[in-house]
Parts: structure tokens; sequence; C-alpha cells
């Protein structure tokens, strides 16, 4: 569900940091003067402590996306609140996105009520495809320029099986936007 924003729209970028398509997206995010979202995975955190720096340096935002990119509805909650808290040790963050999407009624009452910090869920509205590996570049593309509107939360991954779609469609993407004077921002924490 978008949010309620008039001129505004919130890129977000899952299962990063990866070493080589981060600083593509980064660069790209530079070029246009926009922010964004990254959902990032614990274990790629560790991995790229200094891309993850850059990423908190250029001013974007980044929220928790589990320890090992875990399923939800595959995963006993106890199991999965360890990996969320072992994520967030190193992702000092009160923002969550769910692998996949994919998130057990009970697990998202305890994520909004856990202590000393609840987290905030934030889904999208928009979902570019772009971890579809029979999907076109063009239809990626499609995707997000045929549903995106203001207060749209669109996500695209900065993973390696996502990058031939995800760096076709980001820097059309991004021009849209701006043609359209919409503000690409992070999302609120």
């Amino acid at each position: 569900m978008p949010i309620e924003s008039p001129h505004s729209v919130y890129l977000t970028f899952d299962d990063g940091p990866h070493k080589t398509v981060t600083p593509f997206v980064l660069d790209c995010l530079k070029q246009f003067d926009a922010k964004a979202t990254f959902f990032c995975i614990g274990k790629n955190v560790v991995e790229q402590q200094e891309l993850y720096q850059r990423i908190i340096t250029e001013g974007h935002a980044v929220g928790n996306h589990t320890h090992n990119h875990l399923n939800g509805w595959k995963t006993k909650n106890e199991s999965y609140f360890q990996n969320i808290c072992k994520a967030a040790s190193i992702i000092p963050s009160t923002i969550f996105r769910p692998p996949y999407g994919k998130l057990k009624i009970s697990q998202a009452r305890k994520l909004s009520t856990m202590m000393p910090q609840p987290f905030q869920i934030y889904m999208w509205d928009v979902l570019s495809g772009d971890f579809d590996k029979n999907l076109s570049p063009d239809d990626c593309l499609k995707n997000v320029l045929e549903n995106i509107e203001p207060g749209s939360i669109v996500v695209f991954h900065d993973s390696e099986k996502a990058f031939p779609r995800m760096s076709y469609a980001l820097p059309k993407v991004l021009q849209f936007c701006k043609q359209k004077g919409w503000q690409i921002k992070a999302l609120p924490q």
C-alpha cells in the first residue's frame, strides 16, 4: 500500500549489499540526487562492511532483512526471531522487510511489539520483478512504470540474480520520476 505522499516515491533494494551491484545502485541514485532504503541481509553486511558504510554515509536508510534471508512461512518463530536479532546486532534499524514478503501473522505481531524497540514492517505496492530470470529487462521496467504513483514503495534487488533487469530499469525509473517532479526518498523510520 502506498504511503500518503503527494510528491514522493520510495525506492527500496532488498538482499544486499553486493560487491558489484550495490555500487552500481549507489552511483545511479547519486546521479539523480535520490535517496533509497536498503533492506540488508546481515551476513552480507558482515562480508561487505565498507559498502554498508557507504550506503549510510551517502544518506540512504537501511533496514533489517534477516541475517540469512529466511522465509517466515517456512521458519519456526523462535528461529526466525533469533535470526532477525542477529541481523539487528549489526544493522541498527527499526525497519524490517520479510524476505519473499512472507511473514506469519504471529511473527508480524511479535515484531511490532518487540522490546526494547518494535520494528516497523514495510512491504511494497510496486514489485519490479527484477528477480525473475524469465522476465525481460523491458518487462521489469514496464512493471514499475505502469504501477508507480506518488507514495509508491517500489522493490528492486541489489543482487547478482536481479542485476540484468534492475540495471536496465533503475536509471529509466529514476529519469521518469524526475520528469514527473517526484522526490525519490528513503522510507520514514
